[in-house]
């Protein structure tokens, strides 16, 4: 594909997103609440309720709150109170706590099925923004523009392309070469793998409350079994509500198998389960029974896996191409950032595109980075981390073009960068409304003396 870019002349910019993941969509929701024009193109022929267990706290919450859907997200949601580790003989290692949790943060963490949360998102935007059956293949960007072919023969154009479509994305990966041809790819973008994870997930139908008695609990048991040495398998079983419950199986990859995997540019969906199935069908469920009957119990179209990197890429942006997260509360605050970023922008120029997602970048990099390596930590202690937990709910970006939610708890939230555009905004209408309440007294006032 090497066509001219047609030049642009719009008032606000055209944003193509690659991805109708979580991060993907959310980013739609929040462009659809700006007025940013946008479009979302999916590779799947049909949007189809996969994954299983989230988890969401105070650091992605208030967005929710900000956007009005708070109260339908905690109809789909359990308040969780731990995480409880266990052996493969179901004895007990440790686990977290959040006891303190909601009183010094003013949210609960909850715990949901993936599936919930992305109909609910997908319910806040209009069904034509999302195109189906296109899966990028390629793209090109100018001064003038950018472009994408889909594997259909189609091409569209538009200011920003967003790369929500995986670590392994034609999006990356064309964004990738651009950076390369110009000499600036890092050394560390270039290497390989050294571990990745599959993860098998799963939730099931509605269950008997009477085999599993832990669903006749309102709040969510989440437990997860480490393997033996030498095992590469851990799993994990979270109740929701509904009397179902999410499992995953989680298998750590050597660095081949890595490589393997990721030239199958693996996604969510149905495939050739059968070999882990057989491998963990006996493994005992800390709920009751093995993890075999709650696979048994899931419609197999719902069992579904995905390759999860543990690799932090330095390279997010170039030119008019960005890339976000597509599963976790790293994509969501992505997301927040970005469309936050894109809304300062005072006019549709590469410059001015080229600036902001540089300023998403260097807003998002460094907590991004804490991230991954809180959790590689994590993932070798099981104890004491209650106050880590309180530490992360302090980073909670918020809508810039929202009013902002104030804190619900008493641990202190970081600043984020605001926004001068939407307080010049704001003061007008500020104004207004204090000129409109003085003419209604002033109206109270003459009425009690006639």
């Amino acid at each position: 594909m090497s066509s001219k870019i047609s030049p642009r002349d719009n008032p606000a910019p055209h944003v193509m997103i690659a991805g109708a993941g979580l991060g993907g969509i959310l980013l739609g929701v929040l462009l659809e609440r700006i007025g940013i024009p946008y479009q979302i193109f999916e590779r799947s022929a049909s949007l189809r309720p996969l994954g299983s267990a989230m988890g969401f706290g105070a650091n992605i919450l208030p967005v929710f709150d900000q956007l009005g859907i708070l109260d339908d997200l905690l109809k789909v949601s359990y308040p969780c109170h731990s995480v409880d580790m266990f052996d493969p003989d179901l004895l007990p290692l440790g686990g977290f706590e959040f006891d303190q949790y909601k009183k010094r943060t003013g949210y609960d963490t909850i715990m949901f099925p993936r599936p919930a949360v992305h109909s609910l998102l997908l319910s806040q935007l209009p069904p034509e923004k999302v195109k189906l059956g296109k899966r990028v293949l390629s793209m090109q960007q100018d001064d003038d523009g950018v472009k994408i072919q889909c594997s259909d023969g189609t091409a569209y154009e538009g200011d920003i392309l967003v790369g929500a479509d995986g670590a392994y994305s034609a999006v990356r990966q064309g964004l990738y070469k651009l950076v390369s041809a110009n000499g600036n790819l890092p050394a560390s973008d270039r290497e390989g793998l050294s571990t990745g994870h599959i993860c098998m997930v799963g939730t099931t139908h509605s269950l008997d409350p009477e085999k599993y008695p832990a669903l006749k609990d309102e709040f969510s048991h989440c437990k997860r079994i480490i393997g033996r040495p030498g095992s590469k398998y851990s799993w994990s079983v979270v109740t929701v509500p509904g009397n179902k419950v999410c499992w995953a199986l989680i298998a750590q990859l050597d660095t081949v198998e890595a490589k393997s995997v990721v030239l199958m540019n693996s996604e969510w969906g149905p495939e050739s389960n059968a070999a882990m199935i057989k491998d963990c069908h006996d493994f005992p469920s800390p709920l009751g029974g093995t993890m075999g009957e709650l696979i048994d119990a899931t419609p197999e179209d719902m069992i579904s896996k995905v390759f999860l990197e543990d690799k932090l890429f330095d390279t997010w942006n170039f030119g008019r191409t960005v890339l976000i997260g597509d599963g976790a509360v790293n994509a969501f605050q992505d997301a927040v950032i970005l469309a936050n970023c894109i809304y300062e922008m005072s006019s549709v120029t590469h410059e001015n595109i080229s600036a902001a997602l540089k300023d998403y970048r260097s807003q998002r990099y460094p907590h991004a980075k804490y991230e991954i390596d809180k959790t590689r930590v994590m993932g070798k202690m099981l104890y004491g981390q209650t106050e880590q937990f309180l530490k992360d709910a302090s980073y909670r970006p918020q809508c810039n073009f929202l009013p902002h939610m104030k804190n619900r708890g008493s641990v202190p939230v970081l600043e984020q960068k605001r926004s001068e555009k939407y307080n010049q905004k704001q003061e007008p209408e500020e104004q207004q409304q204090q000129q409109q309440q003085q003419n209604e007294q002033g109206n109270d006032r003459t009425t009690v003396v006639v």
